[in-house]
Order: structure tokens, then C-alpha cells, then sequence
């Protein structure tokens, strides 16, 4: 078992780790570099939308950092303060990568709306998370409580699952308008967008990777419990 919990749960933090390191490095650098359009995160996420004839999404700002959203079920695109008002290619990046959920959610992108169907029982499982952790430790040879956690991460992983096409599809709508709308230029621009997204799209596959492991992990568990 202690072979499987480094394969399964430690090698995912490391990698986990390691795409949070290059999100930040990515952003933090790609921050400091001013657009030649000139042009704010807002008003680059507002010009991918009006490209595919959104018009009724609100575009906000909200305090933190990467903090940026798109909640379909208001039709509120929220950017971080140094993101909305930024002009850097890390901004305009971010924006118009917000900007692609709000134009999926219009053509009702099939994983999107997946992705929606699923956060309520997505929730649940979080909230019964804590609980069945902490049960662990007392009931740590029952098998219910193993397959209880076998459920909720069977629940977390097929989420993080449907999430990697969503945020994808995503950045390559982004990369495209912002080149077509001419909002970055080709070569270092063009470059510095895609380096922000594609760090940022590690970390969804480091999700994936980690809720998988234990997924596989409480699932050996419980069948060890078993024999």
C-alpha cells in the first residue's frame, strides 16, 4: 500500500505542484508585458463576444488573483481587478479565455453543459469529503466508509474529466478570436497568450490526475479491506 500511495496520491501532488508553479510563473511574467493594442481585459472579453454576437453577459471585476470566472447560470463574466482593467497579454488572455466559456455557453457546447449538470451532486460530494476523510481515521477498517469515498471521488473525478474539454475548447477560442480581431499581435504576442493558457490547462490535468489517484488509491483500499 505504501507503493500505491506514492504512485496514486504523492506523485500527483508533485505534478500538481509543479503546474501551479508554471501558472504563476507564466502569468506573473506575461503580467508585465504590455499589449501593443493597448486595449483591457474587459474590452478584449467584451470584443470576443460581440465577434459571436453575445451581448447580454455582464462583465465585472472581483478582488484576487486568477480569480476570473464565467458563471453561465447568472451570465456574469467576472475578471480579477489587474485582469479587467490590465492591458498585458496575461490579461487579455485570461479575459478572452472567459470570454470562450460565455460564446460555448451560446452554442451549448455538449461538455459545458455536462459540466453545469453536474456541479450540484459535484458540491454534495465536496461537503461529504471532509466528513468521510475524518471517518476514515476512526473507521479506518470499514469497508462502507472506504466505498463511501470511493463514490464521492468517482463523482470529483468524472467532473474534473468533462472540465478538460471545457477549459481546452476554451483557449483555443481565445487564441483564435484574439488573433482574428487582431486584439495580439502574431509572433511574441501571439506566443506570451498561448504560454499563459497552456500553464493555466496543466492544471486542470493535474486536477484530473489527482482525483484519479484517489480515486484508484480508496478503491484498492477498499478492496484490501475486503480479503
Amino acid at each position: 500500500m505504501q507503493m500505491e500511495f506514492l504512485i496514486l496520491i504523492v506523485v500527483p501532488i508533485i505534478v500538481g505542484l509543479w503546474a501551479q508553479a508554471r501558472v504563476s510563473g507564466a502569468y506573473s511574467r506575461y503580467s508585465q508585458i504590455r499589449s501593443a493594442s493597448g486595449i483591457t481585459g474587459r474590452d478584449a472579453a467584451a470584443a470576443v463576444m460581440r465577434s459571436a454576437g453575445i451581448s447580454d453577459v455582464d462583465i465585472v471585476p472581483i478582488d484576487g488573483t486568477l480569480t476570473d470566472h464565467y458563471d453561465p447560470s447568472r451570465k456574469v463574466l467576472a475578471l480579477s481587478r489587474d485582469n479587467f482593467y490590465g492591458t498585458s497579454i496575461a490579461a487579455l488572455g485570461v479575459a478572452a479565455h472567459e470570454a470562450g466559456h460565455a460564446i460555448q455557453h451560446k452554442v451549448g457546447y455538449a461538455p459545458l453543459n455536462l459540466r453545469m449538470a453536474l456541479v450540484p451532486v459535484t458540491n454534495f460530494a465536496c461537503q461529504l469529503l471532509p466528513i468521510v476523510m475524518i471517518g476514515g481515521f476512526f473507521l479506518f477498517h470499514s469497508v462502507a466508509t472506504l466505498y463511501v469515498g470511493v463514490a464521492i471521488y468517482l463523482v470529483l473525478t468524472v467532473f474534473q474529466l468533462v472540465t478538460l474539454p471545457v477549459e481546452f475548447n476554451a483557449s483555443a477560442r481565445a487564441k483564435e478570436s484574439l488573433r482574428e480581431l487582431g486584439i495580439v499581435g502574431a509572433g511574441g504576442e501571439s506566443e506570451g497568450v498561448e504560454s499563459v493558457l497552456d500553464a493555466a490547462a496543466l492544471t486542470y490535468v493535474a486536477a484530473f490526475v489527482s482525483s484519479l489517484g484517489w480515486l484508484l488509491y480508496m478503491l484498492a483500499r477498499a478492496n484490501s479491506s475486503r480479503e
